[in-house]
């Protein structure tokens, strides 16, 4: 499965940008799929991913409220809406798709097994 991510780009703080997630093909039945998220010398960042089977849906606590994750099935794509934008919201964003991702691992990056090459985002003050 490749992963194509798109929608990066310069916004001002308090403004909004849509993330883009391609998928080359309709993967297996249950997956997880998502983003994260690297801001220049910091840690790769969980920020939001769907359950495939009930699109539940889980966001890391500094994106909460503000960002919203969805799919269109009939384009193989997933979302990331982001509203309210703030500087430490800049990074590189990943998309990254896992099959045997669980609850206790959804967070963490190693669980997933697919990844976009990641698209930046700048949130100017």
């Amino acid at each position: 499965v490749q992963l194509q991510a798109s929608g990066g780009g310069l916004v001002q703080a308090g403004g909004s940008l849509r993330l883009s997630c391609a998928a080359s093909e309709r993967t297996a039945s249950r997956y997880y799929i998502g983003w994260f998220r690297q801001g220049s010398g910091k840690e790769r960042e969980f920020v939001a991913t769907l359950r495939s089977t009930d699109v539940t849906t889980y966001y890391g606590e500094s994106v909460k409220g503000r960002f919203t994750i969805s799919r269109d099935n009939a384009k193989n794509t997933v979302y990331l809406q982001m509203n309210n934008l703030k500087p430490e919201d800049t990074a590189v964003y990943y998309c990254a798709m896992g099959r045997t991702v669980i609850i206790s691992t959804l967070r963490n990056a190693a669980a997933y097994d697919y990844w976009g090459q990641g698209t930046q985002v700048t949130v100017s003050s």
